[in-house]
């Protein structure tokens, strides 16, 4: 696509500073994530003309599909690389390939409540009373910077939890000096952790004793022409510095779902099309999802002034409907939204069978964080959406003619046809309208279309997230059902302590271990269960 005036103008405001850059496409996705040690010159080097000229399928086929991009500015480069992996893991964009599994950085932590406290790595963050370090960009330096620490302070490197006079007699951490030795009672356990706290603070950037040792050092290897040993301790410095450099902790990435760049102008010209008394303020969209009919849901998202709404966000799993069948799905989803609408606002006896799930209340899971999105570069006045429960301006079914007339029905029987109504058909974006035998075809450069296609996408990905985690759920489940010796009370435990069937594999025996009612035999005896089915 040639570079258009609206790029341009932002290509001259990305300063020359690290972080990462997201590009977008006409429908305000984002495609890609990358990051830059200088963001004006990586940013520009996807619209210089030489690059276009390549024959590198993939980064042609990008840049054709970017029509926005946007940029977050962070300190170092390190911090770039650690914000770039969480948002492809947030976002998930179509064209990133790296960073997509759910393996995180390194941390590092210590339990100083531990008899006798160690530092280990890990990837994830627990409520456990530990104090982490991290993430680390650097794995390979993070690591070599720990073995560093554990020599100059006498820390121990053993893996069991609680070592003893058995396990010292193999220890090789121990017979070669490197540690004090607790666990055989060399040193007393608050002098070992004031050597835990020294490490503390060695790794809160206490370095400049050993910094300048090792400085010292390799001046004089080089002084005596040995380049491989100051080459080597280089090395060290430079890892030394990596890993006790501090970096920005992401614990909430600065980026919500992308907007329209005119989501009002797009509401406006949808009701003009649809020929509707006013713009539709509230557009309530659904959509159903099911592998070969298990696990049967639907979803229900809410968009205010063209921008999600995530607060109003309803999901369904289906109670009437036992075989695939989407219409029956549609038709099952739309009289529970609506019966419970009915009630919410005129209480007393209304037709239409049982009432919608809001999320949390059936299935004990919180409700996606955040309100409505008031990003976009319109003016960032934007009417409250209010708490009061009212009917919506328009509703949006994923599907054709057979969705729309079984969703049609239901709105019948309680009352409601009223509402204006549309099925928006995937294959040519065709709308399906109840008063007209042939769709309508906009095209894809409408307004109009464009944000139907952002409610339709968004119902998407929220039904097959449902879906997902539904699944996921019962294999954890059913893994640990067949495991002997575990009632519901420790699986529960495990389920809520891991959250999943891939993080209780990655778990050590320790970890397991830790989990209320489990022991180390008990621990070992699943460790080696989950290993045995792992193909």
């Amino acid at each position: 696509m040639p570079l258009t005036d609206h790029i341009r103008n932002k290509l001259s405001q990305v300063p020359h500073r690290p972080g990462v850059y997201l590009h977008k496409d006409r429908f305000g996705t984002v495609i890609y994530v990358g990051k830059a040690r200088d963001l004006r010159k990586r940013v520009s080097q996807y619209f210089h003309p030489s690059r276009r000229m390549g024959w590198d399928l993939k980064f042609n086929a990008l840049v054709e599909a970017i029509h926005d991009l946007d940029w977050h500015v962070v300190k170092s480069e390190a911090e770039a690389l650690l914000l770039e992996g969480k948002l492809i893991k947030e976002i998930r964009p179509r064209f990133n390939i790296d960073f997509r599994d759910d393996k995180r950085f390194l941390l590092l932590k210590v339990n100083l409540n531990d008899p006798i406290p160690r530092f280990t790595l890990t990837r994830l963050r627990k409520e456990d009373g530990s104090v982490y370090f991290g993430p680390f960009a650097h794995s390979g330096s993070v690591r070599r910077a720990l073995t560093m620490m554990r020599r100059k302070f006498k820390l121990r490197g053993c893996r069991p939890m609680t070592p003893g006079e058995a396990d010292y007699r193999h220890c090789l951490y121990g017979n070669l000096k490197n540690c004090t030795a607790p666990c055989i009672g060399n040193v007393g356990r608050e002098e070992y952790l004031g050597q835990v706290k020294a490490g503390i603070e060695f790794l809160k950037g206490q370095t400049d004793e050993l910094r300048g040792e090792l400085e010292g050092e390799m001046k004089r290897a080089a002084a005596a022409l040995d380049f491989e040993k100051a080459a080597q301790l280089r090395d060290a410095i430079a890892d030394l510095q990596r890993a006790t450099q501090k970096t920005e902790k992401f614990e909430r990435v600065p980026y919500t779902l992308p907007v329209a760049m005119h989501p009002e102008s797009d509401m406006r010209e949808l009701g003009r099309v649809l020929g509707l008394e006013r713009a539709p303020e509230r557009i309530e969209g659904f959509d159903i999802s099911n592998i070969s009919g298990t696990f049967m849901v639907a979803s229900m998202v809410s968009f205010w002034h063209g921008r999600a709404d995530r607060a109003n966000y309803r999901r369904f799993r289906m109670k009437t409907v036992t075989e695939q069948n989407d219409f029956a799905c549609m038709a099952e989803t739309i009289r529970r939204r609506y019966g419970r609408l009915l009630r919410e606002m005129n209480p007393g006896p209304v037709p239409g069978g049982e009432m919608g799930d809001r999320i949390g209340e059936a299935a004990g899971e919180p409700v996606e964080a955040g309100g409505a999105d008031v990003g976009g570069l319109e003016a960032p006045w934007l009417p409250r959406a209010g708490s009061k429960a009212r009917m919506p301006d328009l509703i949006l079914i994923d599907g054709g003619r057979g969705q729309l007339n079984a969703a049609c029905a239901e709105l019948k029987a309680l009352g409601l046809e009223g509402i204006p109504i549309l099925g928006l058909a995937k294959e040519y974006e065709e709308i399906h309208l109840p008063d007209r035998a042939e769709p309508m075809r906009l095209g894809l450069d409408s307004a109009a279309v464009k944000l139907l296609q952002r409610v339709r996408d968004e119902a998407h990905r929220f039904a097959n997230t449902y879906n997902a985690q539904l699944r996921l759920k019962r294999i954890s489940e059913s893994l640990l059902d067949e495991f002997p010796g575990i009632g519901e009370a420790r699986k529960q435990a495990l389920l809520k302590r891991f959250g999943s069937v891939q993080r209780l594999r990655a778990a050590t025996v320790e970890e397991l271990g830790e989990v209320a009612g489990f022991g180390e035999k008990l621990a070992g005896e699943l460790k080696a269960f989950l290993l045995a089915r792992q193909g």
